[in-house]
Order: C-alpha cells, then sequence, then structure tokens
C-alpha cells in the first residue's frame, strides 16, 4: 500500500514554514493544499522550496491581484487554482470551492445559494469520473467549513450548507477547508462526517493519506 503525505496551509504565515528549514521539518511532503487567507508569496515560497505539486483556493480575505516586488500576481506561481475544478494527482481526485460566505464587499464572498452553484458546477465531471474511475473523487479542498461541522454561529464563519450536501453525495474520503480560527486547546480539529474525514488546516497540519491496491485513498477513524 502506498502512502501520500499532505501538507495543508491556512489563515495564518508559519515562521518555520517561511523558513529555509523548512526542507528539514518537511522533508517528506508529496502535495501541498493551500486552503485560503494566506499571501501568494508565501505558498509559493513553500512550493519552490519542497518542489513538489500545490492545489489552492482562495479565502474571504485575499485579493484579486496581490502587488509584490516583483510583479504582480493573481494566484501563487506554480500553483493550480481548484476553484470549480476537478483534477488527478497521480491517483488522486481533487476538487475545490474557493471563499466564504458574504458578509461584506469581497471578491471572495459568497450567497449559500452561490455556492450551491459552485458546486453544481462540479457535478459533470464527478459522474465521469464515476465512470471511469468508480468514485467520484478524493479531496475537497474548500476555504470555508460545512454547515454544522467546525463552522460558528456569526455570520462571516457559519458553515456552507451545499459542502455538506456534497459530502453526504459524492463522499469523498477528505474534506479539507480552513477558515476557522483555532484558539483553544480542545476545539476540533478533524471530524468524521458519514465517510468523510473533515480536516479544519487552521496554520498547517500534515496527513498521511493511505491508500489502497486500487489507487482509493483510506480513511482511518480518529483516535
Amino acid at each position: 500500500m502506498s502512502s501520500i503525505k499532505i501538507l495543508s496551509l491556512s489563515d495564518e504565515v508559519i515562521d518555520f514554514i517561511y523558513n529555509a528549514q523548512i526542507r528539514d521539518r518537511f522533508p517528506d511532503v508529496n502535495l501541498v493544499l493551500g486552503c485560503g487567507d494566506l499571501p501568494y508569496y508565501y505558498l509559493e515560497y513553500v512550493v519552490n522550496m519542497l518542489d513538489t505539486w500545490m492545489f489552492y483556493v482562495n479565502g474571504n480575505h485575499a485579493h484579486k491581484v496581490e502587488y509584490c516586488e516583483d510583479g504582480e500576481r493573481t494566484g501563487p506561481r506554480g500553483g493550480i487554482n481548484l476553484h470549480r475544478q476537478v483534477v488527478r494527482y497521480n491517483d488522486m481526485i481533487l476538487a475545490g470551492v474557493e471563499g466564504s460566505l458574504r458578509y461584506k464587499e469581497g471578491p471572495f464572498q459568497y450567497s449559500q445559494v452561490e455556492m450551491w452553484g459552485h458546486v453544481f458546477s462540479l457535478i459533470p465531471r464527478l459522474l465521469i469520473n464515476r465512470a471511469r474511475f468508480g468514485r467520484y473523487l478524493d479531496v475537497f479542498v474548500t476555504h470555508a467549513p460545512p454547515v454544522g461541522i467546525h463552522d460558528q454561529p456569526d455570520l462571516p464563519h457559519r458553515g456552507i450548507d451545499a459542502f455538506r450536501w456534497f459530502s453526504h453525495v459524492f463522499k469523498p474520503a477528505y474534506h479539507f477547508h480552513g477558515h476557522v480560527h483555532l484558539y483553544r486547546l480542545d476545539a476540533p480539529r478533524e471530524t468524521i462526517f458519514e465517510s468523510t474525514k473533515v480536516i479544519n488546516t487552521y496554520r498547517f497540519t500534515e496527513t498521511t493519506v493511505e491508500m489502497n491496491q486500487r489507487g482509493i485513498p483510506r480513511v482511518n477513524k480518529i483516535d
């Protein structure tokens, strides 16, 4: 059985990650996931130093254009934007949706209805995956959490109705999200919802995904 080591990031720049020692700290990372609200230069640094693939979605605090010393950016160089996309990385199938609920003016904020539209846009490709590979997808990447899982009652951090429905219907093995900051030691970071392990990547998480002989991720129960 093979495995994939995932470094997922969101919401806060970490000094020891934005550091030349990152290779020593994460020597065996195979894949980087950006779950939003991080500067493009930071994500670029991580992917360049680790020399691996990166997929990302934008968070509600992202700017459409980021200005750096060496020019403008509309996304991190070397990364692939997953918003409304379904892609394959080796044998792993990933899909993503950016942003949060709209609570003020901003480029990556949406209503619940608009979030349903983003999710529905993924369905045609997911149905093709089901016919070709026997499953819809393996990993769902978003900025906001699903409703009722890791979310908060205030409007900016309220969960997305469509994301919970998505996991119920299409059963990804993993759902990585950011957006909800974790300040308490007892705040849940991982939750099993039906067939999906939902992971809040606030700051960073390392996740080892075990693959079975058919190349399908296997979800381990939380200890």
